[in-house]
C-alpha cells in the first residue's frame, strides 16, 4: 500500500516534532517535509508534493488560509486539513472556503487527526462537531443576509469588519497576518462588489444592507 505523502506547516517547532513523531508512527503515512511559515509552506508543497498538508492558521510571513489558495491555484488535487488552536466564527469559515476538507483543533484526540488525514486523502471532508456547529451558524447567518451585488469572500468580510473599526492596511495585514499588497487587493475586491469609491463609503454601504454590523 502507498503511503500517504503529507506535510507539516506550523510555526512551533515542539508543535512540528510532536506531529513528526506521531504520525510516523503509522505505517501509511509518510511525513516529508515540514514549513515554519506560509511562505515555506507554499515553496515546500511545490517542491515536495504532498498528499495532504497540515496547515496551521497563524503563521508569519503568511498566514495558513492564504498559503491554502495560493497551492490551491497551482495544484487542486493537494487536499488540506487545518489544525490549530482557533475555534474562532471567521478563521472556521476563511479556511473551508479557501480549501480546507478539515478542520480540527489542536486538542483533538490523535485518532480523529489519523482518521481525517485518511478520510481528506480519498476525497472525504471530516470536520469536528464542535467545529461543524459554528459552521452552520455562519452559513445560516450569510443567508438571512441580502446584499446586492457579488457576496463578499470571508477574507473580504473579515477585512470589512477592520476598516469600520478604523485599522490602517498596516494593522488589518499584522492582525490577519497576511501581506498589505494582498490587504490592498482584497481592499479593492470589496470596493468593486459594493460599488463604491473608498473606505468610508465601504463601510456605510456594508451596514446599510447588513452585511457587517456594528
Amino acid at each position: 500500500m502507498e503511503a500517504i505523502k503529507i506535510l507539516i506547516a506550523d510555526d512551533h517547532p515542539v508543535v512540528r516534532e510532536g506531529l513528526f513523531a506521531m504520525l510516523s508512527r503509522e505505517v501509511d503515512f509518510e511525513v516529508v517535509g515540514e514549513a515554519k511559515d506560509g511562505v515555506e509552506a507554499v515553496n515546500k508543497t511545490k517542491e515536495l508534493r504532498p498528499d495532504v498538508v497540515l496547515m496551521d492558521l497563524r503563521m508569519p510571513e503568511m498566514d495558513g488560509v492564504e498559503a491554502i489558495r495560493q497551492i490551491k491555484s497551482v495544484m487542486p488535487d493537494v487536499k488540506f486539513i487545518i489544525l490549530t488552536t482557533y475555534s474562532d466564527d471567521e478563521y472556521i469559515f476563511s479556511g473551508i472556503e479557501a480549501g480546507a476538507r478539515a478542520y480540527l483543533l489542536k486538542d483533538a484526540p490523535r485518532d480523529d487527526l489519523f482518521k481525517a488525514i485518511r478520510a481528506v486523502y480519498r476525497g472525504e471532508s471530516l470536520i469536528q462537531p464542535v467545529v461543524a456547529s459554528k459552521l452552520l451558524d455562519r452559513f445560516s447567518e450569510l443567508s438571512r443576509r441580502t446584499p446586492s451585488g457579488e457576496e463578499l469572500s470571508a477574507r473580504e468580510l473579515e477585512i470589512l469588519c477592520l476598516m469600520a473599526k478604523g485599522a490602517a492596511n498596516k494593522e488589518i495585514s499584522a492582525e490577519l497576518s497576511i501581506a498589505q499588497s494582498t490587504v490592498k487587493t482584497h481592499i479593492t475586491n470589496i470596493f468593486q462588489k459594493l460599488g463604491v469609491n473608498d473606505r468610508t463609503e465601504a463601510v456605510t454601504q456594508a451596514i446599510k444592507k447588513g452585511i457587517i454590523r456594528l
